[in-house]
């Protein structure tokens, strides 16, 4: 079906962009690291980046940038479930639902018919926009057709695929989280989805997308699970993850997720862990293939930080934000680690997507929701969308002799 778009009003979802601001916002550091021996020890900014854009409606989470340069946002609804987009375009200054209205728009369409609560965002080799829709409204509980995958074609604004979870791979407490496509295996490609979980149930979901077929693999593995005791310090408050007692801070298993450039390994991590697991995707994509075979070919990759997003470079560098130290990292090939960007505001960070020559990641601020800070909301719009480098900027001496 042809979708068309519509201009969302400024209450609902008004971003104010900010692609001139790279300097005001690069931080103290003017682009030169300030961190690490010669500096203070990871306290003061460091990095070049630049704030894209600004909202001062719902936080955003999963994020999208097509070759020619359009920006797709996706706002989940499982935390506050408001009124405006899902998903959107970013747009002269608005956020436009995308692809339509009547999808991303509150209505009283059946479920599996609009789109519920866009999270994880991805983009295949075709330049298709792949979505997990976690069907999850604040308050309320998972609706039956509501969790789903959807896939657009920007270039037309077509609804290319629609693939319903259903049980045993969908539980009641069910968080599907984040979402990788390869198209190397199957007939038309195969879906790894992580499933976090609002409860304690997390897993690795595997959808076949030419036939629907779907199946939740290492339900029990350690690669996937929450650790029991995790401590991080968030903004300065050490917090620890107990089962079975309220969550202070975001916590989760399976949540991170991405494939290496040839679509040959899966990595992922959870949420509430500091290590990154792998898997390779000629086994994960194979339904003959059992449970203690995929568990005994998951690799430990070691420690990556605590990450909720992963992205790939086209030089098979990962991409891992870091909320506990407000920065994102890049793990090389070699297994060592280059600090990208650090500073204050960069909060949450969430959905991270990288293009050729940038890495954009949203900033939803969401360890300061009401539910970690007994009742008191503490997040302060606006939220960001940023994006840096992924080479260094050059250097220039204008006092040089040539």
């Amino acid at each position: 079906m042809m979708l068309g778009g519509c201009a969302l009003p400024v209450a609902a979802g008004l971003f104010r962009p900010s692609a001139a601001r790279a300097a005001q916002d690069a931080g103290s550091g003017g682009g030169t690291p300030t961190t690490g021996v010669n500096g203070d020890q990871g306290y003061e900014p460091a990095g070049s980046f630049e704030i894209v854009a600004d909202f001062y409606g719902p936080g955003p989470s999963g994020v999208v940038v097509t070759e020619s340069g359009r920006i797709f946002v996706g706002f989940p609804r499982h935390a506050v479930n408001h009124k405006g987009a899902t998903l959107g375009e970013l747009v002269q200054g608005r956020v436009v639902p995308w692809p339509s209205a009547e999808l991303s728009l509150p209505s009283a369409a059946a479920p599996a018919d609009r789109l519920m609560s866009i999270h994880g965002m991805t983009m295949d080799t075709q330049g298709r926009i792949w979505a997990i829709d976690d069907g999850k409204l604040a308050g309320q509980p998972l609706q039956p057709g509501a969790a789903k995958l959807v896939c657009f074609d920007p270039q037309t604004n077509r609804l290319v695929h629609k693939i319903v979870l259903t049980s045993p791979a969908l539980l009641p407490d069910s968080h599907m989280n984040d979402l990788r496509v390869d198209l190397t295996h199957g007939q038309a490609g195969t879906a790894y989805v992580t499933d976090s979980s609002f409860g304690h149930s997390p897993a690795l979901v595997v959808v076949d997308i030419a036939s629907g077929r779907q199946r939740r693999v290492l339900p029990t593995h350690p690669s996937t699970q929450a650790e029991p005791g995790f401590m991080a310090v968030v903004e300065g408050v050490p917090l620890v993850y107990t089962p079975g007692k309220p969550p202070r801070f975001v916590v989760g298993g399976a949540d991170g997720i991405t494939l290496s450039p040839t679509s040959d390994r899966l990595f992922y991590a959870p949420l509430t862990s500091r290590r990154l697991y792998s898997l390779p995707t000629a086994l994960l994509a194979d339904p003959t293939v059992s449970e203690a075979a995929l568990a005994a070919a998951v690799k430990d990759e070691g420690e990556k930080g605590t990450a909720d997003g992963l992205a790939t470079d086209t030089q098979g560098r990962i991409y891992t934000t870091n909320f506990e130290q407000d920065c994102i990292l890049r793990r090389n090939t070699d297994g060592s680690f280059d600090l990208m960007v650090h500073d204050p505001r960069i909060l949450s960070p969430d959905g991270i997507f990288c293009t050729k020559t940038h890495v954009y990641c949203t900033l939803g601020q969401w360890n300061r929701l009401a539910s970690f800070n007994g009742g008191q909301d503490k997040r302060k719009p606006p939220y960001h969308l940023i994006r840096f480098p992924i080479e260094p900027v050059p250097a220039y001496n204008t006092e040089q002799k040539i």
